[in-house]
């Protein structure tokens, strides 16, 4: 465990250094963005100290990171180029909330707020905190936005993608048999996670993900401590026509190119 939690850090200051350099900060200016000192960062990017746990929150709050993100791999030049694109779509979410012709708005748990969630879920103050997405409609029951982490509820470039915001109305566990293939937000004792209702067992729920290749998981009704039921998304992304839309597609473009044909002489 020490071993893979020492690689894990070694990880940390490779990204550090990585995104200091793809943005241009110096390693005093870097510093200075988490009240540290300087000689402090060139520690953490040769692997001679290790930051603490307080610091990578910070780190990755700022970059709008997640922190196993952070902590468990390399980031590419392309991840890191796109860190300022993720940060300004919260931000424009943010700033739909201030708009006095949406009627509902709903607080945005992003994903690098997600173990903070789990932790504090039932605080007001916390609650009150998160920035707040605008949502068009007037809602009957409290609704609340998670930022979709991760790819496995896409599959053949259909379905919800990592960045996507999701909008969720809370439910009971006691209202899921009638909620088979629904899309649920879970909030766990180990995270967040977004599924797809498979089947309902009065001690644990079977979930999948649309992408086939990965396994059904079951999760244990005692481990749950909230479900929300995903109403709808916000999404950058424009989904393609799956199979059957594009067969309907090539099917109206054929009868359109047949109604335009000079109409047989019969005589």
């Amino acid at each position: 465990m020490a071993q893979n939690f020492s690689k894990n850090l070694s990880y940390v200051g490779r990204n550090i250094k990585k995104i200091r350099q793809v943005k241009k900060i110096s390693q005093a200016e870097f510093a200075g963005l988490f009240h540290l000192s300087r000689p402090s960062i060139g520690a953490y990017e040769e692997g001679r100290s290790e930051p603490k746990i307080e610091t990578l929150i910070l780190i990755a709050t700022y970059f709008k990171l997640s922190i196993d993100l952070l902590l468990t791999r390399e980031l590419s030049i392309a991840e890191i180029f796109s860190l300022d694109t993720i940060k300004k779509k919260l931000d424009k979410a943010h700033n739909v909330g201030q708009n006095s012709s949406i009627i509902t708005t709903a607080p945005l748990v992003s994903q690098d707020q997600f173990l903070n969630y789990v932790v504090n879920h039932n605080s007001n103050d916390f609650i009150d905190k998160l920035p707040k997405i605008g949502i068009p409609i007037k809602a009957s029951s409290y609704l609340i936005c998670f930022e979709m982490v991760g790819s496995e509820m896409v599959f053949q470039q259909q379905g919800l993608h990592n960045g996507d915001l999701l909008i969720g109305k809370l439910v009971h566990q006691t209202d899921l048999k009638g909620m088979i293939g629904q899309v649920l937000c879970l909030v766990t004792k180990s995270g967040i996670s977004t599924k797809r209702l498979d089947s309902v067992n009065p001690r644990h729920l079977q979930l999948k993900s649309d992408d086939p290749n990965y396994p059904i998981e079951d999760l244990l009704s005692e481990n749950i401590i909230q479900i929300w039921q995903v109403l709808g998304v916000f999404s950058e992304k424009i989904n393609p026509p799956n199979y059957l839309e594009g067969r309907i597609l090539k099917l109206e473009q054929a009868i359109d190119k047949l109604s335009t044909l000079p109409e047989s002489n019969n005589n």
